[in-house]
């Protein structure tokens, strides 16, 4: 479970976002501006973030507060799992990112499979959609829903892109230093379940 302190600052973060986005009265605005403050003020005292960094990253969004979407490829070869390495940390994680306006789940995980490892695959089917605050992930200023969605490799080989620097499948038992933001180890040796166990049920928090 996330720290107390961080869901806090998200909720009142979503509050004064949502109140903005629809106050009229000044007075009330005022307020909301308050509260947006004070989620930043939570934010700076917890972390390393400067408050300007925290006001454009956190708390610069408009319109109704939502959660954000990551969309992540699991695809498994010879008994082993797609990683790519993430030049960011330095560390492994499957292919994925945010979601795109106006693509689908399915479009969303092909595309990143293909930018992040050059292979070309397509979305066989729904394995788990996770809230990110009941993981042992990082802590970070957004509410996170994350998808795992199997896919199947179609064509292409492997070849590092933009945002990483390798590509490799790993087995369960040897997994290498995982990008916890993206991925925990606990997730992970999850998904193999549904290796072995193609029936397994949707995960669904």
């Amino acid at each position: 479970m996330e720290a107390k302190w961080l869901t806090w600052a998200k909720e009142i973060q979503g509050i004064a976002q949502t109140g903005l986005t629809y106050a009229k009265d000044v007075y009330d605005i005022e307020r909301y501006q308050a509260l947006r403050e004070l989620s930043v003020d939570i934010l700076a005292n917890y972390t390393y973030e400067s408050k300007e960094r925290i006001r454009l990253s956190f708390a610069g969004e408009g319109g109704y507060s939502t959660p954000k979407v990551d969309i992540r490829g699991v695809i498994f070869q010879d008994n082993r799992i797609l990683l790519v390495h993430e030049k960011l940390d330095g560390k492994w994680a499957l292919p994925g990112g945010w979601a795109d306006i106006g693509l689908s789940p399915s479009e969303v995980v092909v595309k990143e499979i293909a930018e992040e490892s050059g292979y070309q695959a397509e979305a066989v089917r729904l394995l788990a959609v996770l809230d990110k605050k009941f993981h042992q992930h990082p802590p970070e200023p957004y509410h996170v829903y994350k998808m795992f969605i199997l896919c199947r490799i179609t064509g292409g080989e492997a070849e590092a892109g933009v945002e990483t620097s390798g590509v490799g499948f790993f087995a369960e038992d040897a997994l290498p230093e995982l990008s916890e933001e993206r991925n925990t180890a606990e997730q992970l040796h999850t998904l193999f379940q549904y290796l072995h166990h193609p029936e397994k049920a949707v995960i669904l928090d």
